[in-house]
């Protein structure tokens, strides 16, 4: 049985403990309330979070620009490809006929304008012969009006035959007629040669238009020739091959996609509420679930969506009909990528992302300024197909021109 001292100290020992405990969870809960509200007050209320948020990239589709039977396919899904690497080839043999019937009405076209170009020295020399007719026939005239002119006083007193006055009158008349013969010539001739001038002024062989319009027919079916070979347009990597060997495609159809994952962005959906204090300019850590907390990703907010999500969804809500519930709605925030880290961490097309902005920078503007100045994507891939079909063209007008030259 326990003594009663010993009751009496227990009693009075319970409450001293209970009270210690209360305090020390009182202590605990205001370190806590405060290390939380000094957080939210220097950090915190300048945080925007949202995990709503997904890797983006560009994504190419790869689609033929001329109609053909597919003979080889150059690369499959997850490949990595460089520019200019051919994906996909179609058969070339109506393509390479079109070309050779374009090449040889070409050359005889250039021909041919030669040959108008040549016509203008021979008809200006028809012209001269019937310039010099024309003077000829007017000294015939002249001479036969002279001797028409002397005798005419000399017929009244007959020292003149009638017979003789007969025989000048009808060669004034037979030259009078030849003048007008040769003036109608020489107008023909005149004519002729105005109509080829008009052909060939004001131009060149090689510039004329009948040249020109046979070259751009062999530009293009040196495109279309070039264009059965379907080469990477970007750096990237294959996805939804849909085409097979053998497979009659037409131009436009989709082939396959092609990934460029080296300068992916984020598109974080932020809530209508949270957009007040978002800036272009304002920097951003984000991590994504395929590796985890471990891995942080910084970027930067470069623009924001000009509408929200529902506005741009391919069948938009129709609030103006029915029951009406209010949805909250949500606006892209693209965020740009530290491509270092991108490239030591690679991301896919479609991945989850956590994204945190700090918007205590309020500085930059809410929508883009200024226009952009450079292109958001460019290839050199086809810059060299027009390059090699003008340099085709040249080489086609100076054969054709050259065998004038070695004719004449």
């Amino acid at each position: 049985m326990t003594p009663p001292a010993e009751q009496n100290q227990n009693a009075n020992t319970q409450p001293q403990q209970r009270k210690k405990s209360l305090t020390v969870i009182a202590v605990a809960v205001a370190i806590a309330v405060l290390g939380w509200g000094g957080h939210y007050w220097f950090t915190g209320r300048y945080v925007e979070h949202t995990d709503n948020a997904y890797v983006q990239a560009n994504v190419v589709q790869i689609t033929p620009q001329v109609g053909g039977t597919v003979l080889a396919i150059g690369a499959d899904d997850t490949d990595r490809v460089k520019a200019g690497q051919t994906l996909v080839k179609l058969d070339d043999a109506d393509a390479r006929v079109a070309l050779d019937q374009a090449e040889a009405q070409l050359a005889q076209t250039v021909r041919e304008v030669r040959t108008l170009f040549a016509n203008n020295q021979t008809l200006q020399a028809q012209v001269t012969a019937r310039e010099a007719e024309v003077s000829k026939a007017l000294n015939d005239v002249a001479r036969a009006q002279d001797d028409v002119s002397r005798r005419a006083p000399l017929l009244a007193s007959g020292a003149v035959g009638q017979e003789e006055f007969n025989h000048v009158t009808a060669q004034l008349s037979t030259a009078k007629s030849a003048l007008a013969a040769a003036r109608s010539g020489q107008a023909a001739a005149q004519e002729q040669l105005g109509s080829n001038q008009s052909l060939t002024d004001g131009t060149s062989v090689a510039q004329h238009p009948n040249v020109a319009r046979a070259a751009a027919r062999v530009r293009e079916a040196y495109l279309a020739l070039k264009r059965v070979d379907l080469p990477a347009p970007v750096d990237g990597y294959v996805a939804k091959r849909s085409v097979q060997v053998g497979q009659r495609v037409q131009a436009g159809t989709p082939l396959m996609s092609l990934v460029t994952l080296d300068h992916p962005w984020v598109d974080a959906n932020f809530k209508e509420g949270q957009l007040q204090r978002v800036r272009i300019g304002q920097p951003a850590t984000l991590t994504a679930d395929v590796y985890g907390q471990k891995v942080v990703f910084h970027g930067k907010v470069i623009g924001l969506g000009a509408g929200t999500g529902a506005a741009f969804a391919l069948l938009p809500a129709q609030n103006a009909t029915g029951n009406w519930i209010k949805i909250v709605q949500r606006v892209p925030v693209r965020v740009a990528l530290n491509p270092d880290e991108v490239s030591k961490h690679p991301l896919r097309v479609g991945l989850s992302m956590d994204v945190e902005l700090d918007v205590s920078d309020q500085n930059g503007p809410a929508l883009a300024e200024t226009p952009r100045s450079t292109p958001v994507a460019s290839t050199a891939v086809f810059s060299a197909l027009q390059h090699d079909a003008d340099a085709l063209v040249q080489r086609i007008i100076t054969a054709n021109l050259a065998h004038a030259h070695r004719g004449a």
